[in-house]
């Protein structure tokens, strides 16, 4: 490691910085054409309507990786639990420990937060990513499926 490795919350004016770990994560996952995003959304969305939160783990002051997570709910254990809808280091950086970092203060922040659960998805073919996390501990969820209502669907289905 070149630097020293922090972790600290992403403040409002950090909205390009995130946006542009959501492109770098996009384009590993070959989604790019995906992203919608703007930093103006990111803004309302995290910042004022504080609907997400991102930690970024810096190599000295540079952002090299980031997650994004937000809470959500257990009805069988009862209380919150945090969703990490993305974690993503840039290819440099990869190999140094910071995605573990990241991992780890989201599970401290889980465990002060009195939340009952830490989970995220993973793309099936992603197999760094799966050895990563079954590397950790983290168990697989195989008799669950995601299902998902976007765009004209949603639409239709709220009308």
């Amino acid at each position: 490691m070149s630097g020293m490795m922090t972790i600290r919350p992403a403040e409002e004016k950090d909205c390009g910085i995130i946006l542009e770990f959501i492109r770098g994560l996009a384009e590993y996952e070959r989604m790019s054409d995906q992203v919608v995003a703007t930093e103006e959304l990111l803004r309302e969305w995290i910042f004022e309507k504080k609907k997400a939160e991102v930690l970024f783990v810096c190599e000295g002051e540079k952002p090299v990786g980031f997650a994004l997570f937000f809470h959500n709910f257990s009805t069988f254990l009862g209380r919150a639990g945090i969703y990490l809808e993305d974690l993503f280091v840039f290819p440099a950086y990869r190999g140094k420990g910071y995605g573990k970092a990241l991992l780890k203060r989201l599970a401290q922040i889980t465990v002060e937060r009195g939340c009952g659960r830490l989970e995220w998805a993973c793309l099936d073919w992603n197999k760094p990513s799966i050895d990563f996390y079954l590397s950790l501990g983290a168990v697989p969820m195989e008799e669950w499926t995601v299902y998902r209502l976007t765009g004209n669907t949603l639409n239709a289905m709220a009308e």
